[in-house]
């Protein structure tokens, strides 16, 4: 641990920091005059120098309602500057300010700001309804987007008087790395929400092991959209521009990447699968309605020679004079021409993470000249734990520990990692931390995986998730639903159902963006998600894809029947949670009849049965 106390970055002349405001103090004035947090458009601008004259004024705020040293802030936000702002300033004061996600209900918040203890809570109109339903014990609401009742705005929080003795620069410097930095609350998939407790020696840790392989400073830039209550938004954005200096632009609503992505351009850039997927579906989408048959053709063409380049990368091979030359040409052609369409012609680190991703598409995006490398970690483990690299793309692995962590797998082939990037705990839960971190520090994931010869690491799936059917075969789900959502992008979501059954079936949900696309196709633009679910040409497209996915797997593991689910999910729905993974649990509960269906013997007709 003792070498991760004082972590070095490139971009600050050989300045060492321990904790995040210490970072910031030094980044803000490198370049005092350079934009820090922006919005799209450029609509709202914000220097460094401004950044830190806000986080002076907004800690000042804090500290005149009580807020001091180990105190908890609570931050409900859409991705905006002012998050920003607000957080690195409670920092400032040695405070934990942690965010919650905007989906959360009454119930939800009431039990988040209750593990926390939090007195004051930053946020916007919009979510006030939410907060004032909750039972906490909250005192102070301060609101970012003007005034409300019973509330304080930002603008009057920044023009509080400073309490007596109140002396920021004392307050930052007394800030240590053991100090809590923030708390980060799991999805919830199995059960209550847990606070995991992450230090600022976890950040800088974590920030120090990716600087091996991903060098970002004040040249670089970024897009915040995903949640801040999640790990790697609060990590890859909000951590690293205050210790690397990049610049964050921010997307308040998930939906508008990709229209952010050309104005941004940025050249770091981190995607959940879902996000990838939307993008390949996308370009497919446009090549589609291209009238003109030689450049449909040529299109095709050059995304054939770029699959056929990264096949051969993949399989470790040369691509030969010819395939060289065809590729060079078909970059130079069409290819540079599609990542500067979709704002990605100035990336030099593409990331997917936080589930699996199918090796179908980052090999498409390899081809069109994006390298996607996959990371694996998850909030107890502060981000990112293992990786592939430029060097090292092994596809359909999630590569080899990042520096300062360890690997290992258990008796039963769960993964096991140690490292400064392991949490501390988890809050008012010592039990659960107990059965989660052993006394040697090891750390149980949940995941089953598989370590390869070169230390590559495979994850299989979830420990609790695994089917398991009524012969005793152990499948993995995930596996079984990329193969399906990677044959066609009309399929949005599916969930594979099999445990002690005969054979394995499914729901499936439509993609909302690619049913809008086969509506216009089949000249009813106006039809809703429930109307194309029951569609024939749909539900032929569909079977097509599931019969192609089934190809990909072995015969046990193939989907027998189906069902179309007649309704989009939402993030942060009954049936996803906020970053787009399955609720398992509360699927099966809230669909217990359509999937009793779908081992009935004479299934009803919306059961598609493939047998």
């Amino acid at each position: 641990m003792a070498d991760t106390e004082l972590i070095t970055f490139p971009h600050q002349s050989g300045v060492a920091v321990s904790t995040l405001p210490e970072a910031f103090q030094q980044t803000a004035t490198i370049r005092p005059d350079a934009v820090a947090l922006r919005t799209v458009g450029g609509i709202q601008q914000i220097t460094w120098a401004e950044y830190a004259e806000r986080v002076e004024a907004i800690a000042r705020g804090l500290a005149a309602l009580g807020v001091g040293h180990g105190d908890t802030v609570g931050i409900m936000l859409t991705n905006r500057p002012e998050f920003h702002l607000v957080d690195t300033a409670a920092l400032h004061l040695g405070a934990v300010p942690f965010s919650i996600y905007n989906t959360s209900s009454p119930e939800q918040i009431e039990y988040l700001f209750g593990n926390a203890g939090n007195a004051v809570v930053v946020t916007e109109q919009v979510f006030l309804p939410a907060i004032r339903a909750a039972r906490t014990a909250v005192t102070t609401t301060i609101v970012v987007d003007g005034a409300a009742s019973d509330a304080m705005t930002l603008a009057e929080l920044e023009q509080s008087t400073a309490p007596e003795g109140f002396d920021l620069d004392a307050a930052w410097r007394a800030v240590r790395p053991d100090d809590l930095a923030t708390l980060i609350y799991t999805s919830g998939t199995t059960g209550p929400p847990k606070g995991v407790e992450i230090t600022h020696r976890n950040i800088v840790a974590q920030l120090a092991a990716l600087a091996e392989h991903v060098d970002v400073g004040f040249d670089d830039r970024i897009i915040s959209y995903l949640p801040a209550a999640h790990i790697a938004d609060r990590v890859s954005s909000h951590a690293a521009n205050m210790v690397r200096g990049i610049q964050v632009t921010t997307v308040p609503d998930p939906r508008e990447i990709a229209a952010a992505l050309p104005e941004v351009r940025p050249t770091f850039f981190f995607g959940v699968p879902r996000v990838w997927q939307k993008i390949r579906a996308g370009i497919e989408a446009k090549m589609a309605e291209e009238s003109s048959p030689v450049k449909k053709n040529l299109a095709a063409w050059a995304l054939g020679a770029g699959a056929s380049s990264a096949r051969a990368h993949i399989e470790g091979r040369g691509e030969g004079l010819l395939g060289g030359v065809q590729h060079g040409l078909a970059d130079k052609l069409v290819l540079h021409k599609v990542r500067a369409a979709i704002g990605m012609d100035q990336l030099t680190f593409a990331g997917s993470g936080a589930a699996a991703i199918p090796p179908e598409v980052l090999q498409f995006f390899l081809g069109l000249g994006i390298p996607v490398l996959e990371v694996w970690g998850m909030s107890e483990t502060t981000g990112v734990s293992t990786m592939t690299t430029a060097e090292n793309l092994k596809i359909g692995t999630v590569g080899k520990p990042v520096a300062g962590v360890e690997t290992k797998l258990a008796d039963d082939g769960e993964l096991l990692i140690r490292g400064p990037v392991v949490m501390r705990g988890y809050r008012k839960q010592p039990d659960k931390t107990a059965e989660t971190i052993d006394d040697d520090g090891w750390l149980a994931t949940g995941d089953i995986a598989t370590i390869d010869g070169e230390g590559n690491v495979s994850i299989v799936d979830r420990k609790k998730e695994l089917i398991i059917n009524e012969a005793g075969k152990n499948m993995s789900p995930t596996n079984i639903e990329n193969a399906m959502k990677a044959a066609s992008s009309l399929i949005g979501q599916v969930v594979a159902i099999g445990d002690a059954k005969p054979y394995v079936a499914a729901l499936v949900v439509l993609d909302p963006d690619a049913a809008a696309a086969r509506a216009k196709m089949l000249n009813i633009p106006d039809a809703d998600i429930a109307t194309l679910s029951a569609r024939r040409e749909v539900i032929e497209e569909v079977s097509a894809a599931i019969r192609e996915g089934n190809g990909k797997l072995s015969r046990v593991e193939q989907i027998k029947r189906f069902t179309v689910v007649p309704a989009a999910w939402d993030p942060g729905g009954d049936e996803l949670t906020p970053t787009m993974k399955l609720r398992r649990k509360p699927i099966a509960t809230k669909y217990a009849e359509r999937i009793a269906t779908m081992y009935d013997g004479d299934a009803p007709g919306e059961v598609i049965d493939l047998r």
